[in-house]
């Protein structure tokens, strides 16, 4: 397995743009939630916002380009056809799998911890300016405080289950643009699906089985009784998405030809 990842490691550390993916994670995370933490605004007491929350807004930025350089990780290799190299060195296709997801989780955890904290940190200069003060009921965002605390290591950890999501998509599906295609209705367009029935019923079961809806729920820290599913239930249900993904991607990859 050491040889295996070290391999995997190399490989993608070597992929054109690999630096610049995740570069965009940590750029695109904290400018997104600057955007939003420089527009929003508390003018009373009980506004309503939860500052964690909007702080860490741009995670939705960010996850595009973990879900791109996840698909890049698997689909590069057999647009290329080096993945038969790679299975010449490393027979067990199940190894393979295993080193690619333990890289892209280490590597995505890197990026997205960096991220994060540059998003807490921009958020805590910004909000005050704009209303968020002790006054108004808002004091200033600190990871000393455990809610804010476990919004922000709870995005770092969506963030990694959103690239093993993709890195099973991606191997079951093999093409970029296709696996792009799927990501992406997963992540952006299932999210809508609960604005889209009346029915509440039927919006909150959507609602708990959407990858984002349900796993974006680790950031909130208010109002947690007005979710249909708690932060960590919602983190789970992302995580089931991800297992499944990969166990369909090693099960096809088991099946098929390099």
């Amino acid at each position: 397995m050491r040889y295996a990842l070290r391999a995997e490691y190399t490989k993608l550390r070597t992929l054109p743009g690999t630096s610049w993916l995740l570069l965009a994670v940590v750029a695109l995370t904290t400018a997104v939630s600057a955007a939003a933490a420089a527009t929003v605004s508390c003018n009373s007491t009980g506004c309503g916002y939860d500052a964690p929350k909007l702080a860490l807004s741009g995670v939705l930025a960010g996850q595009a380009v973990v879900a791109l350089l996840a698909i890049t990780a698997v689909t590069g290799e057999h647009s290329t056809g080096t993945v038969a190299v790679t299975l010449a060195a490393v027979p067990r296709r199940g190894r393979v799998l295993a080193a690619k997801a333990v890289v892209l989780a280490a590597l995505t955890a890197a990026a997205g911890t960096v991220g994060v904290l540059g998003a807490v940190l921009v958020a805590r200069l910004l909000l005050p300016g704009n209303g968020f003060t002790p006054a108004h009921g808002y004091p200033a965002l600190s990871l000393t405080d455990a809610a804010t605390l476990r919004a922000a290591a709870g995005s770092v950890l969506y963030l990694v289950l959103i690239a093993l999501f993709s890195l099973g998509v991606a191997t079951a599906v093999r093409d970029p643009a296709a696996s792009v295609g799927v990501v992406g209705g997963v992540v952006y367009v299932l999210q809508i699906a609960p604005l889209l029935v009346t029915d509440p019923d039927w919006q909150q079961a959507l609602w708990r089985l959407t990858p984002t809806n349900a796993g974006l729920t680790i950031q909130a820290t208010r109002h947690l009784s007005q979710y249909p599913l708690g932060p960590w239930a919602g983190l789970g249900v992302l995580a089931a998405w991800a297992g499944v993904a990969l166990a369909l991607g090693i099960l096809l990859f088991h099946r098929r030809d390099p």
